[in-house]
């Protein structure tokens, strides 16, 4: 696997490209505590298919850089849709498919909502990914309250010690709770491991889980997206939102109901034996939402 560095406005993105440099472009966006090997057997799949299979690691993980120190590492929402469409612009696409989870999916989301003429289509893990911080106050059911333990764990200085001092066995222990018919092994898990030593992962992570609830002022210049996302832009870009049967992080229903958010075509598929890193776990169900969009959108690319 051949690493490839791009500069944007802040980074410099570590990436991996494969298929053809003129096939359609396809970024696909990994989430927390993942990083690129999530579409190992995705990527093929579409690059066979004719795709430019772009899937980059994302700010704090593996070897994306800041470049300046001075820089904020912050973890928020509208950070993660700047880098994405500053990725974009740097690669210069102009209009791309967009497929993710967790954090990736909520990069994806965000640029399929603010600039939809930068987005053919979208497949999204866990459906409308965008953070309705506003409400994050709000409890919600006791179902789904005990599954973000780990987010309220890093609300203190206790979590960001953990999450500093046992990162790999605190990272293992979500892949198991989040994918408990996921028999991943010893080498599955070490892949990953390596991107989660980036020296600016635990401070883009503890960041991203306070702010989310309001606890954290974010970096000044994304203030502009985050006003915009505080009215849940509603995404009209082709989507397939797709579950994981087996999400042990996924809310108590799915997120089928999210389906009002999105005003475009719009297709909800659950896939059993899956869940939450979900193209991982079932790389053949992500693939192939990919490819039924692409086939959908053939005359928008």
């Amino acid at each position: 696997m051949t690493i490839k560095h791009i500069r944007t406005d802040l980074l410099n993105v570590a990436l991996v490209e494969t298929g053809h440099p003129q096939g359609w472009p396809v970024v696909l966006l990994h989430g927390f505590p993942y990083d690129i090997h999530a579409y190992d057997e995705v990527s093929p799949r579409l690059a066979a298919a004719g795709a430019r299979v772009i899937v980059p690691y994302l700010r704090g993980y593996g070897e994306t850089q800041f470049l300046s120190a001075g820089t904020l590492r912050s973890g928020q929402q509208a950070a993660l849709g700047a880098d994405l469409l500053a990725l974009l612009d740097a690669l210069h696409i102009e209009r791309a498919m967009l497929g993710g989870y967790d954090w990736g999916g909520r990069a994806a989301c965000i640029v399929a909502a603010l600039h939809p003429g930068r987005v053919r289509a979208l497949a999204t893990v866990n459906g409308y990914n965008i953070q309705d911080i506003a409400a994050s106050g709000r409890p919600a059911a006791p179902e789904n309250e005990y599954r973000y333990w780990y987010q309220y764990y890093f609300h203190g200085e206790r979590g960001r010690a953990g999450l500093s001092e046992n990162r790999e066995a605190l990272c293992r222990l979500l892949w198991r709770l989040w994918s408990p018919t996921w028999h991943f092994d010893d080498a599955r898990f070490a892949d990953t491991a390596a991107a989660l030593h980036n020296p600016d992962f635990v401070d883009v992570v503890i960041h991203s889980y306070r702010h989310r609830y309001g606890l954290v002022p974010g970096d000044a210049r994304y203030e502009a997206i985050e006003r915009q996302l505080a009215k849940l832009p509603a995404i009209e870009v082709p989507t397939i939102s797709l579950d994981g049967e087996d999400d042990g992080v996924l809310a108590v229903g799915g997120t089928a109901h999210h389906a009002s958010r999105f005003t475009g075509p719009y297709e909800y598929r659950l896939v059993k034996h899956a869940g939450h890193n979900l193209p991982q776990e079932a790389p053949g169900a992500f693939a192939d939402a990919l490819l039924a969009l692409a086939a959908n959108t053939q005359g928008n690319r």
